[in-house]
């Protein structure tokens, strides 16, 4: 078996991480959803990750605010892919949480997306993305994805447009 893992740092994450949830249930692509926090549950943090890849996790999503250490444990723990989403909250709204998750040490890399829930459905595109690499059904899916998207930016245009030209004078 192979899945996608999504750790959140606490419950207050649950809302915005759902979003990456729905993604990965729209292609089918199976996923575990736990809390685990770096700071409050280091032991449960580093015996899950172990736990997980044994069972097959391929890639780890990591969900965290303020301080935001999740992602950087995590990729301490694996080789495996992680990709961290910043969360708003506290004093900076999340300024704190994306610039805690993007400066990673050289040789510990946590792909960063942006913060909240535009960076929770991309952490789902993101992993897809990379399980699709040996995957040509799920490149497909992803492919088909990508065309329904520029079609509707194409018909949404054709509502509205005016172009200089589109009329003789």
């Amino acid at each position: 078996m192979r899945f996608v893992s999504i750790i959140m740092g606490s419950k207050s994450d649950y809302e915005v991480m759902r979003e990456c949830a729905k993604v990965l249930e729209k292609f089918g692509v199976q996923y575990e959803m736990i809390i685990s926090s770096a700071h409050r549950s280091p032991h449960r943090t580093k015996s899950y990750v172990t736990q997980a890849e044994e069972r097959g996790a391929k890639v780890f999503i990591c969900a965290a605010g303020m301080a935001a250490h999740l992602a950087g444990v995590v990729a301490s723990l694996t080789v495996k892919p992680v990709i961290g989403v910043p969360m708003k909250g506290g004093f900076l709204d999340g300024m704190d949480a994306l610039l805690s998750t993007v400066q990673m040490p050289a040789g510990m890399p946590v792909a960063t997306v942006a913060v909240g829930k535009p960076g929770a459905v991309n952490a789902a595109y993101l992993a897809m993305q990379i399980l699709a690499i040996d995957d040509p059904e799920l490149r497909a899916k992803l492919e088909e994805d990508r065309l329904a998207k520029a079609k509707k930016v194409e018909l949404d245009s054709k509502e509205i447009e005016v172009l200089i030209g589109d009329k003789e004078g």
